[in-house]
């Protein structure tokens, strides 16, 4: 048997960057534990010495929900399959297993997650504490999958959370305030494929049919692309696993997904930075060319997709009935800034009401406006006025997202605030496991 590293011989701490570069921090201390002893002696060590915790994945939130003044822990080897039941289908994972790792895991007992969202580099705690989402008005967030958990607390103990425990709605999606996820059961589904049909359309023509359309779908979306009058859409239809594949042609998949979505729109991006008025002519191109496909594959090779250009992103969610106003507010927002060039499209998606306190999609069906800028240009202009037009709508900020809203704003937006303080004034009343970030978000 190989001996395990003991946390205490971890890499030297150095500085410490998210993937978009918007979070930069070099911690007091750095551990790589792997396993859920050395997470919990880590924990306890840091705490006894007055280090404040934050556990760290792939660094994809745009904000400073990892940021890890104090003792930054590295969950890179805390993955893995711990428990699967097929006949129940959940599934226990280690909280630092990678979303891209998990259909492989599954795949030896035909399961699948229900739902996931467009990118699968993160890892499991973080994607359910940050509330990730793909897209479905039938289908929640993937902290809605959560069945149960275990957190090391600042005594370095355990807590085991089921599905029964009435704090599981505060801890499935906990923005890492309540403590370490050690690991994580899900409820799974048998897996699945999925029938993927995208096309580009007339704008109008999209926004004139979007409620039928969301309704008739399992999984609908849209891109505006601004600058046009043109959106891509995909509509994806659940099929059984017995279903016969017929995926993208290989050099086909390479093309859109490697040399359109990444490589090409990388060099269209940086000549837009460099030359703004490139970019309405590259959008009209692009709008027309995104479009035409349909194929059938694993539920997760269609879910996801590899992006390499890095951008920064805001997103808000709104109630599903107001999506037509709101968007139309973004519409008019464009028109009185006529000099904007903006060469990311515009994301619409969609999420059913769930129970998890903190969701953006608590108690309300939900759809989702997020827009991006590309990582060399400044989007704080774009991004204040998108956020002046989705606040009135009762928007609500994705936690690992950029945004402006403190913990006074943030309350009155969730009706349970109030009780997560409560749970969190319980488990972590020293704040351990806060940062700069949750001191803002949900008070010090």
């Amino acid at each position: 048997m190989t001996a395990r590293r003991p946390a205490s011989s971890a890499p030297k701490p150095s500085e410490w960057r998210n993937w978009a570069g918007t979070v930069r921090v070099r911690p007091e201390r750095l551990a790589a534990p792997a396993g859920i002893p050395e997470l919990q002696r880590a924990v306890a060590s840091a705490v006894s010495d007055g280090l404040r915790v934050k556990a760290v994945g792939a660094g994809h939130s745009f904000t400073g929900i990892a940021e890890a003044p104090g003792l930054l822990l590295d969950l890179g080897r805390l993955q893995g399959l711990v428990h699967a039941d097929r006949d129940s289908g959940q599934v226990t994972l280690l909280g630092g297993t990678r979303l891209y790792r998990i259909p492989g895991l599954l795949a030896p007992y035909g399961l699948g997650m229900p739902n996931l969202g467009d990118i699968d580099r993160q890892t499991i705690s973080g994607a359910v504490s940050t509330g990730t989402h793909g897209t479905g008005a039938g289908f929640g967030g993937l902290a809605t999958q959560v069945v149960g958990l275990t957190l090391v607390q600042p005594d370095g103990g355990l807590l085991t959370i089921g599905a029964d425990d009435p704090l599981l709605p505060a801890a499935a999606l906990g923005l890492g305030a309540l403590g370490i996820i050690a690991s994580v059961t899900l409820q799974c589904v048998p897996a699945f494929l999925l029938r993927a049909e995208e096309s580009s359309e007339p704008l109008d023509a999209v926004l004139a049919g979007l409620a039928d359309r969301v309704k008739a779908s399992d999984h609908f979306e849209f891109y505006w692309f601004p600058h046009t009058e043109r959106a891509a859409t995909k509509t994806n239809t659940r099929l059984p696993g017995t279903a016969r594949r017929d995926p993208l042609p290989p050099l086909w998949a390479w093309a859109d997904e490697t040399l359109l979505s990444n490589s090409l729109f990388r060099a269209t991006c940086t000549a837009g930075a460099a030359v703004p008025a490139v970019i309405p002519v590259v959008n009209r191109a692009a709008a027309r060319l995104m479009g035409g496909s349909a194929y059938t594959d694993s539920s997760a090779r269609v879910f996801t997709q590899r992006r390499t250009v890095r951008f920064r992103e805001l997103e808000y969610a709104v109630p599903a009935d107001l999506l037509p106003s709101a968007f139309e507010g973004l519409r008019r927002v464009f028109a009185q800034n006529p000099r904007w060039r903006i060469s990311f499209p515009i994301e619409v998606r969609w999420a059913a009401a769930d129970d998890r306190w903190l969701s953006t999609a608590y108690g309300r069906d939900t759809a989702y406006i997020a827009v991006h800028r590309y990582y060399r240009e400044d989007p704080a202009e774009y991004f204040s006025a998108v956020e002046e037009v989705l606040l009135p709508h009762a928007g609500r900020p994705h936690w690992g997202k950029l945004h402006t809203l403190d913990a006074a704003a943030l309350a009155p937006r969730y009706p349970r605030f109030a009780s997560f303080q409560e749970v969190r004034n319980r488990l972590d009343p020293g704040r351990v496991f806060s940062n700069a970030y949750l001191d803002r978000v949900l008070g010090p």
